[in-house]
């Protein structure tokens, strides 16, 4: 059975990220962009890292221009924004596709395991949120409007579950 470990990504700084290094650690995957209407959900998807890092959680960010280019700019140029801007620490990845042929291998997972509203499968919007638990499979699909305080129950829940 596939899981979140089965993948790897690259680092918004270049580097190889294997996800096989968040085993065992619930994880909130995020579709982000820098010019959006949803990009202050950053302030609470970084709140969100603060407060529950250190009991397993790993939010992953994942620049995505596929949605009214709202996310143009080289990666340096979108890390040094989310930093600047929201403070964000934890880990940003390179900007991907997340539709179409050339959506990230994640991606295709995550839509496969989590359909959206009515079934469908493509990724409406920026700020989509999947939630991952302890053992790597995909616990629920958020929609963009969705603000990152209100998956701080089913983050709790995940939490408490050993893999």
């Amino acid at each position: 059975m596939t899981q979140l470990s089965d993948f790897s990504a690259t680092r918004i700084d270049g580097h190889s990220a294997p996800l096989s290094a968040y085993a065992g650690q619930v994880v909130l995957v995020v579709n982000t962009a820098s010019a959006c209407g949803f990009t202050p959900q950053f302030a609470g998807l970084q709140d969100l890292h603060q407060r529950y890092a250190p009991q397993g959680l790993a939010v992953l960010g994942f620049p995505c221009n596929q949605f009214g280019r709202q996310d143009p700019g080289s990666d340096s140029e979108i890390a040094g924004f989310c930093q600047r801007n929201y403070g964000v620490d934890f880990p940003m990845m390179a900007k991907v596709d997340v539709n179409g042929p050339q959506a990230h291998p994640l991606f295709q997972w995550l839509k496969a395991q989590a359909p959206g509203l009515l079934g469908t499968r493509r990724i409406k919007w920026n700020f989509t949120k999947f939630l991952i638990g302890r053992d790597g499979q995909v616990l629920r699909r958020y929609a963009p409007q969705t603000p990152p305080a209100r998956l701080e129950a089913d983050i709790a829940r995940a939490l408490a579950t050993q893999a």
